[in-house]
């Protein structure tokens, strides 16, 4: 998918087109499994592929 190994808010963000308060709140209601770091939270890429084929399935159900 992409290089880095994890992705910021914002770049998770970019990647699939929402805001990055929409990451956040689906990270705040453990709908996508993320790392915090300090202050900042960080997505790996094999949890985005995850959540993004997750609810990929719940649309063609």
């Amino acid at each position: 998918m992409l290089s880095k190994p994890l992705l910021t808010v914002h770049e998770t963000a970019q990647t699939l087109k929402v805001k990055e308060s929409t990451v956040r709140t689906w990270i705040r209601d453990k709908k996508l499994r993320a790392i915090k770091f300090g202050r900042e939270w960080r997505v790996a890429h094999i949890d985005l592929e995850k959540f993004v084929n997750d609810h990929a399935n719940r649309q063609e159900a």
